[in-house]
């Protein structure tokens, strides 16, 4: 398979600030940087005081995005990041860190696609 780069998905638990539109983009930049992406925009939905937040970055190299759930203290987080330079381990730590997050877990997917498979034949 070529290596077209690595889809993290983790969640969150024991969060603080999910209903924080201002502290889930300043984790989502800080998640970016960490990890050694291009930002292009960040676009960040809140459902209302005391509710969730849903958002991404939008990366020359792909996306993060985060949806959460303030009452759970929980938050779905999806990193996907094409090339092998990037530390996904740093984006999500960066998240980690900026939620408040008191544990996590992660499921990293390898993406691509091979010519030989026919994957792009019509």
């Amino acid at each position: 398979m070529d290596y077209s780069g690595t889809h993290l998905l983790a969640d969150l638990f024991g969060c603080d600030g999910l209903d924080d539109i201002d502290r889930v983009e300043s984790a989502l930049r800080a998640s970016v940087a960490a990890g050694g992406a291009t930002l292009l925009e960040i676009r960040l939905h809140s459902f209302g005081t005391g509710q969730g937040i849903t958002g991404v970055a939008l990366l020359a190299e792909s996306h993060i995005s985060i949806h959460s759930w303030p009452e759970r203290r929980y938050a779905a987080v999806d990193i996907f990041l094409c090339g092998r330079r990037h530390d996904l381990g740093a984006a999500l730590a960066a998240l980690v860190s900026g939620l408040g997050a008191e544990s996590c877990t992660e499921r990293r997917i390898a993406r691509g696609f091979s010519i030989d498979d026919g994957a792009l034949a019509g």
